[in-house]
């Protein structure tokens, strides 16, 4: 445990970072789930909505620096390749 102030302020500063990442990745999680269930039923306009959110929320998380913006491409990449197939 730090004694000094400014120490104590960056654990706190890197919890609240933490948290917020966290609840980036979450989010990014589960918009990519959405998208993969409705390509995985074929569900055309499900899976372009779904689609749509999905790389907003890559984008975001990117701009937030959670994810590396080459991480970003290549979700990005598989997620296009994926809603190609359903035709």
């Amino acid at each position: 445990m730090p004694n000094i102030k400014s120490a104590k302020k960056r654990v706190l500063i890197g919890e609240m970072r933490n948290a917020r990442n966290k609840a980036t990745k979450s989010e990014l999680k589960t918009a990519i789930k959405k998208f993969e269930a409705a390509a995985a039923e074929g569900n055309r306009t499900e899976a372009d909505g779904a689609y749509k959110v999905a790389v907003k929320k890559v984008d975001q998380a990117v701009a937030k620096g959670v994810l590396h913006k080459n991480t970003a491409a290549h979700r990005k990449s598989a997620m296009t390749l994926k809603l190609n197939k359903i035709g």
